[in-house]
């Protein structure tokens, strides 16, 4: 059985020959007054599989396709979206979105000029749908992985081990010029075991992701990160649960940083600045964090799962550094957030699908290296914690927030006490006081893979981090 084929979707490519039929729907949605019109037109092609214990238990493909139309007037916008390509759908869809703004179609011509000429992303990329491994290839890989598993681990009650595949062509045009084409690539592959023994549970996963590289899913070290896996859930089996109160917490390197990008890369996008819920909305230039703490956005880096050759509004992305040396320097914004907000566009309007408007996202976001080892975090803590891997959490609006530690370790007198594996912590917090108390940042940076989901739905992100000591934190336990 092969991959299924992007000829089942009902979309034709989307190139340089859609130029009139947008330039017509711009040009009619500029002519009843809208002040700028975007369109963002998309196909798609998903496979997702799923191996539990011997078996492959799921294979879902999804085919789709369709578009959405946002219109501007002065600071409000409407939007609607289709998934009917045809030119009499999109007319409905645009004149939809206008009536929401109070705007009728007319009969009046539009002054504006058109489309330039066509900004492509996608050299190099057409092979890629191609290229990626087959569902018998793909099956093949996971059924290795839950063998590891059987062969690493003990008292699994449960294995599993997961692989999807989004592949996209996306078309943008606007009124101010903008005219771009993408082809993009997101895997990911993810194992989740439970092992059990009398009361005592543990659950371990592992997750990682890529895009641009059809050939991930062969060259990922299935057997490697099944024995990690296993000898974590060995340790985190029996051990004791963790007392709640307050310690100083060293976090490690990659998954750690998703306490950074929940808590306080949310607040720092524009959207919340739109909402007035983030207490960093008048701090730009101001210290919000420790000097320890430089923190950076960016979409540029090679391969990771939140890299974008353009965002979804068509912009290329940019390096954005959030936080330096402590202090805020500025916001990540989209195209309605600079209309709103004045905080200029930094190639950060992102969405799911042509179903949702763009909006400010992150792509990959991370505190940056510092000068320290990680032995010198350690030592300089006399009773605290290390987790080792962070789990799921929960964020409020203002950046409350708490997350389950999967793994972590007593320190005690500077020294990191691996026979001393603790369960059940909780880290409890808020960004307005923990990110002062971010005192030292490790020479490791990492990146593990994401999945955000916000306003504009569901989108791909890393986070990460070196290894970071927290001076104090609330800790929850028994």
């Amino acid at each position: 059985m092969s991959s299924p084929s992007i000829e089942a979707t009902a979309a034709s490519r989307l190139d340089q020959s859609w130029q009139p039929e947008l330039e017509e729907l711009l040009s009619v949605g500029m002519g009843a007054g809208a002040d700028l019109v975007e369109v963002f037109v998309e196909r798609n092609n998903q496979l997702s599989v799923l191996a539990e214990q011997e078996r492959i238990t799921s294979v879902s493909p999804n085919f789709g396709c369709g578009a959405g139309i946002r219109v501007f007037k002065g600071q409000r916008d409407g939007f609607a979206a289709t998934n009917n390509l045809s030119r009499p759908a999109l007319m409905a869809a645009l004149e939809q979105a206008l009536s929401m703004l109070g705007l009728g179609r007319g009969t009046s011509s539009s002054t504006w000029q058109g489309l330039g000429n066509l900004e492509d992303h996608s050299t190099g990329k057409e092979q890629w749908l191609t290229s990626c491994p087959t569902v018998p290839d793909s099956a093949d890989c996971l059924l290795a992985a839950t063998d590891a598993l059987k062969r690493h681990g003990q008292h699994l009650q449960s294995r599993r081990a997961s692989y999807a595949r989004d592949w996209q062509e996306v078309l943008v045009a606007a009124s101010d010029g903008t005219f771009a084409r993408d082809l993009r690539l997101h895997q990911t592959v993810g194992l989740t075991l439970l092992a059990a023994a009398g009361d005592h549970r543990a659950s371990i996963s592992r997750r990682d992701g890529n895009t641009d590289q059809p050939d991930f899913l062969v060259r990922w070290p299935g057997a490697t990160v099944a024995a990690s896996a296993c000898q974590s859930a060995g340790k985190m089996l029996k051990a004791n649960f963790v007392e709640a109160g307050t310690y100083p917490v060293v976090l490690a390197n990659r998954f750690g940083g998703v306490i950074f990008h929940e808590a306080c890369g949310h607040l720092l996008e524009t959207t919340q600045v739109e909402r007035g819920s983030t207490p960093f909305a008048n701090k730009i230039g101001q210290p919000i964090a420790h000097p320890a703490v430089t923190a950076i956005d960016e979409g540029l880096s090679r391969n990771n799962f939140g890299s974008i050759a353009m965002d979804d509004e068509g912009m290329t992305p940019q390096r954005t550094v959030l936080i330096q040396d402590g202090v805020l320097q500025r916001f990540l914004s989209d195209r309605a957030g600079q209309m709103r907000t004045g905080h200029p566009r930094t190639g950060s309007g992102r969405r799911q699908s042509h179903a949702f408007a763009a909006a400010s996202r992150m792509r990959n976001t991370f505190i940056g290296g510092g000068p320290h080892g990680v032995e010198e975090l350690i030592s300089s803590i006399d009773h605290g914690l290390y987790c080792k891997q962070m789990g799921g959490g929960s964020v409020g609006a203002t950046g409350q927030f708490n997350f389950a530690v999967e793994e972590a370790y007593w320190i005690e007198n500077g020294c990191l006490r691996e026979d001393k594996p603790v369960k059940g912590a909780t880290l409890i917090g808020d960004a307005v006081t923990v990110l002062p108390r971010i005192s030292m940042c490790a020479n490791d940076e990492d990146l593990a893979a994401g999945f955000c989901g916000s306003i504009s739905g569901s989108v791909y992100v890393t986070v990460g981090q070196p290894h970071i000591k927290v001076d104090r934190i609330t800790v929850g336990g028994r």
